[in-house]
């Protein structure tokens, strides 16, 4: 490998790194730079920038140690056939580099993951050398999330979790089949099961934490995965099974959904063109239905086609269930369950908090919900207040035009 500067192999590893979506630092405490001087920056190889539950910005610096990688998935770009520029980091360089764009205040943590050098064993040693040495040889106290490795030794993995907030593993594809074909040198069962070994020691360490407050933590923003998005033969049903299935097992934080995205010189295998954007926010919608709306599984799925298995892309998944289900509607917003509530499209959340606070004390009409919706409009089909019932419309062809966002709110969550 030629000898390259800092910069250089900077602008190599940042770049590799982008494909990679599993980037965010929710879960972990609130910091404010110690100087309170600076405003950040929005350039610079290697930064990326996630958000927060809250709503915070943080920058973290996002890279790999390395883009060289003895297996070769026909998917990534970085795979061992694949005739890209490699680069390498040593652990302190990563250090030195975190601390450098850290006290400068372009970041507020980093996140990490490699491609697979020598074996499988060393590369985990060198990631979670680099954790070690910010905690403990310079006390660093940002964000850190590290990307393991599937068949490292459980006792590294674990380390892993003792030094950074959060660790994930990525299941890469959503089924077995897919994963056989595009990752044959990576196996389904031993992903899950370094996901099952870091998901008992997060309940270990909080059932510690809950007995002794002086116990260490372990990875207190948990761990997620990833899946791509188009590169196999799976349908959004399929992925949307295996995401619940993820989340019931391992009691992961996220999964995030990367559209496959074509690569130079592309494997034969590979689909020439990439999925519509459009069907990985659906999925991500979809997430969001599950895990905080109250769906079950077979109700997100019930959303997708029946015959082709996948989730419209001109509308949203909670409409498009609502249409299929006309039977449940409209709902009374003065008597309806929490459940039904969460169910009316454009209705968030908070909008369903509020009404059920607000009917305590009187009952409500159609202005009143208006102002705490952000669009009457798409709910007064869905629902009955104390002074509007509206027109059944049995026909969900003649329904679908009227509720059915215009293209520039395509990419609003539930309105």
């Amino acid at each position: 490998m030629a000898q390259l500067d800092t910069r250089e192999k900077l602008a190599i590893l940042a770049d590799a790194a982008k494909y990679d979506a599993s980037c965010a630092s929710s879960g972990t405490a609130k910091r404010n730079s110690r100087d309170g001087k600076g405003i950040g920056s929005t350039e610079g190889m290697g930064i990326c920038h996630a958000y927060a539950p809250d709503g915070r910005c943080i920058s973290l610096l996002k890279i790999l140690l390395t883009n060289s990688c003895i297996f070769d998935c026909h998917y990534c770009i970085n795979r061992k056939s694949s005739n890209v520029r490699r680069a390498r980091f040593t652990a302190q360089e990563v250090v030195a580099l975190t601390l450098s764009f850290y006290r400068r205040n372009y970041i507020e943590g980093l996140f990490l993951s490699s491609g697979i050098i020598g074996s499988s064993n060393y590369t985990m040693e060198q990631i979670v050398e680099v954790a070690r040495s910010l905690r403990e040889d310079h006390d660093f106290r940002g964000y850190i999330h590290l990307k393991t490795i599937p068949d490292a030794d459980p006792e590294l993995v674990h380390l892993a979790g003792v030094h950074a907030d959060r660790v994930s593993i990525n299941v890469e594809l959503p089924t077995v089949g897919g994963l056989k074909r595009l990752a044959p040198e990576k196996s389904g069962p031993q992903i899950e099961g370094a996901m099952k070994d870091v998901a008992h020691a997060i309940e270990d360490g909080r059932d510690a934490r809950k007995r002794y407050r002086s116990a260490p933590k372990f990875a207190p923003a948990g761990q997620s995965t990833q899946m791509i998005v188009g590169a196999d033969a799976a349908t959004d049903s399929e992925i949307v099974g295996k995401a619940a299935t993820l989340y019931d097992r391992f009691a992961l934080r996220r999964v995030y959904y990367s559209a496959f995205s074509p690569i130079p010189e592309a494997s034969a295998v590979l689909p020439l063109q990439r999925p519509p954007l459009m069907r990985e926010h659906r999925l991500y919608q979809s997430d969001w239905l599950m895990r905080f709306y109250d769906y079950r599984p077979d109700e997100v799925r019930a959303a997708a086609d029946d015959a082709t298995g996948m989730l419209p892309l001109d509308i949203d998944p909670k409409l498009a269930w609502a249409l299929k289900f006309r039977d449940r509607f409209p709902v009374d917003v003065n008597r309806a369950p929490r459940e039904m509530l969460l169910r009316v499209p454009g209705m968030g959340v908070k909008a369903v908090n509020a009404i059920l606070t607000a009917r305590r004390w009187r009952r409500l009409a159609l202005a009143d919900v208006a102002r705490l919706t952000v669009s009457i409009a798409k709910l007064r089909p869905f629902i009955v207040a104390d002074d509007w019932r509206p027109v059944v419309l049995s026909d969900r062809a003649e329904l679908r035009p009227l509720v059915a966002p215009k293209k520039a709110d395509q990419m609003e969550l539930f309105g």
